[in-house]
C-alpha cells in the first residue's frame, strides 16, 4: 500500500485553493484523491462526503478521481459559503463556522471493491489509512459523511459508513438525506411563494428519487401537491405509481421536462441541468422555478445559470439548497468532538431559514424585473 500522497498544489488543479492529495494502492489498483480548501497546517475542518464513485460515474468519459474532487469540494465550498452568508446551521456549526471549508473523498474502486463486493473491507481500510496519513501530513481534519457508493459490507456485519466511523474519528454517520431533502423542500415552498404560487396548487417535477427524493416526495403529499417524478430504478418509480405519482424513465427526460409544472427540483448522480436540459426547460412555458441539492449538477454553472435567467427562470444554485446535508455532518462531529448530545432536529429547525430566503430572494428577482440571477439577490439582500 503507497500512503504517502502524491500532493497536488493549488496553482496545479486550476482551481485556487484547493489541495489535492491522492494516495494509490497499487495492488488494488485503488485511487483515492482527497481535495480540500484548507490550507496545509490550518487545523480546519474540512467537509465532505466519501464517495465510492459508482459505475456510472467512473465509466463517464474523461473520468478522473483528482477533477471530481475537486469539482465536488468546490461544491461543498460554495455550500459553506451560502450557509454562512444567510446564517443557517445547528448551534455548534454556527459557532465555528470560521473553521469549516469545503473538500471532498473521491475513491476510484476495482469492481470487486466496491461495497458489497469481496474486498470492500481491504479499501475502506486503505481509505482510512489514506485519511489518518492526510491528517498527520497535512495538517488538518477530514470530515466525511453519506455520499453515493455506501452500503451494507459484502459479509453482512455492518454498513460501510459504521465500519469506517468505528475506525476514524471523522467519519460520521447520521443520515444526512433527510435535513437536505428538508432544505430542499423549504427553499422550493418560499420560492414559490415568492413567485405568487402557493406549494398545495402546484406541480412539481422530482429529477431523481432517492432518499433525498422520497422525503420531498413525503413532504409534497403531505401539502397536497402534484407530484411528477423521472426515477432510473423500476422499482423506485413502482413504489412511486403505488403513491399516485406519474413517473418517466431517464430516456424520457425530453418529454417528462415539457409537462406542464411549476417547478422541478434536482437530485440524481449528476450533470442532470445539461445543456439540452437546461434548452428544455427554457421553452417550458408554465415551469418558473427551478432548484435540488444534486452535485455536479450543470458542466458549467454560470451558463446554465445565465440561460435560465434570460429564460425567465428562477434557478438556486443547488449548492444553496444542498447546504443542510454538510451542516448535518459538522454538527454530528462537533457534537462528539466535545461529547454532548447530537440532535438532528436542530437542524430541521435551521432548515426554516430557506424558506424565508427562496421567498425573499424570488421578490427581489421581481422587483428588478429578471434582471438579476436569484443568487445574486440573495447576496445583495444578506450581504
Amino acid at each position: 500500500m503507497q500512503i504517502a500522497p502524491i500532493v497536488l498544489a493549488p496553482h496545479d488543479t486550476g482551481h485556487a485553493g484547493v489541495w489535492v492529495y491522492r494516495y494509490e494502492d497499487p495492488q488494488g489498483p485503488w485511487r483515492l484523491s482527497i481535495a480540500t480548501h484548507a490550507q496545509p497546517n490550518s487545523g480546519k475542518l474540512s467537509l465532505g462526503g466519501f464517495r465510492v464513485a459508482p459505475e456510472e460515474r467512473t465509466s463517464s468519459p474523461g473520468f478522473d478521481s483528482d477533477k471530481e474532487a475537486i469539482g465536488l469540494a468546490n461544491g461543498m465550498e460554495e455550500k459553506v459559503y451560502w450557509s454562512r452568508l444567510i446564517g443557517v446551521g445547528g448551534p455548534l456549526a454556527r459557532r465555528d463556522i470560521s473553521r469549516i471549508v469545503g473538500g471532498k473523498c473521491v475513491m476510484h474502486p476495482t469492481p470487486d471493491a466496491r461495497v458489497g463486493q469481496p474486498r470492500d473491507r481491504a479499501l475502506l481500510d486503505f481509505a482510512i489509512a489514506s485519511f489518518k496519513d492526510c491528517e498527520a501530513r497535512a495538517g488538518i481534519c477530514i470530515t466525511t459523511g453519506q455520499d453515493l457508493g455506501h452500503g451494507m459490507l459484502h459479509d453482512g456485519t455492518a454498513s460501510s459508513l459504521e465500519y469506517l466511523n468505528a475506525r476514524f474519528s471523522g467519519s460520521v454517520v447520521a443520515d444526512t438525506s433527510k435535513p437536505t431533502g428538508e432544505g430542499n423542500f423549504r427553499l422550493l415552498v418560499g420560492m414559490l411563494r415568492g413567485a405568487g404560487l402557493d406549494v398545495a396548487r402546484a406541480t412539481v417535477g422530482l429529477v431523481g428519487c432517492g432518499n433525498i427524493g422520497m422525503h420531498l416526495v413525503e413532504r409534497l403529499r403531505e401539502r397536497g401537491a402534484t407530484i411528477l417524478a423521472l426515477e432510473s430504478r423500476a422499482e423506485r418509480r413502482a413504489e412511486l405509481e403505488a403513491l399516485g405519482v406519474r413517473t418517466w424513465t431517464p430516456e424520457q427526460k425530453d418529454e417528462f421536462l415539457s409537462q406542464p409544472m411549476d417547478a422541478v427540483c434536482v437530485n440524481a448522480a449528476g450533470n442532470s441541468l445539461d445543456p439540452h436540459a437546461v434548452g428544455v426547460i427554457a421553452r417550458n412555458e408554465r415551469l418558473h422555478v427551478v432548484c435540488g441539492s444534486e452535485n455536479l449538477v450543470m458542466p458549467d454553472d454560470a451558463v446554465g445559470s445565465e440561460a435560465l435567467r434570460a429564460a425567465g427562470k428562477l434557478y438556486s444554485p443547488t449548492e444553496l439548497g444542498g447546504m443542510m446535508g454538510y451542516l448535518t455532518a459538522v454538527e454530528e462531529y462537533l457534537a462528539h468532538a466535545e461529547g454532548v448530545p447530537f440532535d438532528v432536529h436542530t437542524l430541521f429547525d435551521a432548515a426554516e431559514k430557506l424558506d424565508e430566503a427562496g421567498d425573499r430572494g424570488v421578490d427581489r428577482v421581481l422587483e428588478r424585473k429578471g434582471k438579476v440571477r436569484f443568487e445574486d439577490a440573495i447576496r445583495e439582500i444578506y450581504g
